[in-house]
């Protein structure tokens, strides 16, 4: 009998447990507010590991007891699909991302608890030596597949934020014209007295509403235009956020054009993360990310990510995935994974400044077969990191979460004049300003426009297996398309085709890096 699965996942999952269950912190948004330090799963890597020399888990006594005197069952949320010849993954969508790929003896063990037994049962019901089911059943109720009957199904508490997370809007300038940028480009700039009373603003309301920490996203228009003015007002939050008591983290989203070594050793110093954006290779990606003269933009951006690299400060890869650059995507994979870069595939959302270019949207059909394109590259050219969570748009497997992001709770944006706004998407629609007493606050009570809402209360998501990954998609995008909030994302049908896929890429790079347990 054969297990594959991540050893670190594992350990992780075995820690938490003995703390009382899951994180309750929240994702961060992976679109155009990505996961900059990598929306990759948060398990540390722990390299290429006999799982022999950590399995058996040196459970207490207790643990023991419990194991020998219980009675499992297969949960019904546990997803279990055929995975290569005499091969089977499962995984639990409503719990965290932890995938096992099995043989024929493994699934049969795992498929015997339908019906609730001990594990004495289990023995007894099995051509299998004891020694060997007890493993297997330790294994599978360490990694949650096994459950009492008695234990609820009860959905994730609600996650309790611990970081106010802001768009900080530097620059309404760029020197690019990208064809689906939702930004109504000027000249205008975030004044230096703006950017210090923002940052004033930002503190209130993290300390009114007992955060611990604060993360600032330094965005435009471009923001690496105003990068001096950046690295004054980041020393200026670092001052204020330590008088304050609170943590502060910050990264700066980029076209990756005009990046020098100064600005980077400058960025690197003060541990600021970076994305940037790249939609392809050559003239794929110019297509979309011309600079402001027409001229294409990829010859820049790849002289960049050469520069940060070499200086030890991996960027993070956004990939805004349209019906142009679809066909495209696996030249720009292998451009990604030959240089061990941390992405996100993020689906273009329809906005005012772009809407009228039908070429940019997609079919839900077109999606799904571009993608299966993407994962046919992958699944040559397997990395030993995990990519579960970059593989599907805003999907993040490290939940379960109830919330694709954090609109109207605990996230708003700050235009360049200091005004409030929901979300970066809606960046003019401003509630409030930098002067108010606690702009969280007017954020959250405003009951207008798109609302951040738990997924077990949307429309068409309630009963879906993946919800709690997929979280109902991005809010301002359904409520965009739809004129509502409670409602599942326009992108369901894209994402329950391909989480099985994605799924199927992590059993193959199981199989590929890690060696099994063979019990």
């Amino acid at each position: 009998m054969k297990i594959w699965l991540d050893p670190a996942l594992l350990l992780y999952e075995y820690a938490i447990s003995n703390q009382g269950g899951h994180p309750t912190s929240e994702p961060d948004c992976p679109v155009d507010c990505p996961k900059d330090d990598g929306p990759d799963d948060r398990a540390p890597e722990l390299g290429r590991i006999d799982m022999h020399s950590i399995f058996p888990i040196a459970l207490t006594e207790v643990d023991r007891y419990y194991l020998h005197t219980r009675t499992f069952i297969r949960p019904q949320a546990l997803h279990v699909q055929a995975c290569g010849e005499d091969l089977w993954l499962a995984c639990n969508p409503s719990e965290s991302g932890k995938v096992v790929l099995m043989d024929a003896e493994a699934h049969a063990l795992l498929e015997s608890f339908r019906t609730p037994k001990t594990l004495r049962d289990a023995i007894a019901g099995s051509s299998i030596c004891s020694s060997s089911v007890e493993q297997g059943v330790e294994l599978f109720t360490v990694a949650g597949f096994l459950q009492e009957p008695t234990q609820p199904a009860l959905p994730p508490a609600l996650e309790q934020a611990q970081t106010l997370a802001v768009w900080f809007h530097i620059t309404n300038a760029c020197n690019l014209r990208c064809h689906y940028c939702y930004v109504d480009k000027t000249t205008e700039h975030m004044a230096d007295d703006t950017a210090k009373q923002a940052v004033d603003a930002i503190i209130r309301s993290a300390s009114r509403h007992g955060y611990r920490h604060v993360k600032l996203k330094y965005a435009g228009g471009e923001a690496a235009l105003r990068l001096p003015q950046i690295i004054a007002v980041h020393d200026y939050a670092l001052e204020q956020t330590r008088q304050h008591g609170l943590e502060l983290s910050a990264s700066i989203l980029s076209n990756g054009t005009i990046l020098s070594v100064r600005a980077i050793q400058q960025l690197k110093e003060r541990q600021i993360g970076i994305m940037i954006s790249l939609d392809g290779i050559g003239a794929h990606h110019d297509q979309q990310r011309p600079l402001l003269n027409g001229k294409g933009s990829f010859a820049l951006i790849d002289r960049t990510i050469t520069r940060l690299l070499a200086h030890d400060l991996v960027p993070y890869i956004n990939v805004t995935v349209t019906q142009r650059n679809l066909d495209e995507l696996p030249g720009l994979m292998a451009y990604i994974l030959q240089r061990d870069l941390p992405f996100g595939l993020s689906y273009y959302r329809d906005n005012a400044c772009s809407t009228h270019l039908t070429n940019l949207q997609y079919r839900d059909a077109q999606m799904i077969e571009g993608m299966r394109a993407v994962f046919a590259y992958i699944a040559e050219h397997l990395p030993r990191r995990r990519l579960l969570s970059s593989l599907v748009d805003k999907a993040d497997t490290n939940g379960p979460y109830q919330y694709a992001c954090g609109v109207g709770r605990n996230y708003f944006a700050v235009d360049q004049r200091g005004g409030i706004a929901k979300c970066q998407m809606a960046i003019t629609q401003t509630l409030t300003t930098i002067q108010a007493d606690d702009p969280l606050r007017v954020v959250r009570e405003e009951q207008d426009g798109v609302q951040g809402l738990p997924v077990d209360e949307k429309e068409g998501c309630r009963s879906c297996q993946w919800r709690y990954w997929c979280r109902g998609g991005c809010p301002m995008q359904t409520y965009r398309m739809t004129g509502r909030s409670d409602i599942k994302s326009p992108n369901c049908a894209i994402y329950k085709a391909l989480f099985p896929e994605a799924l199927r890429l992590e059993a193959l790079r199981l199989l590929k890096y890690e060696l099994p347990v063979v019990c």
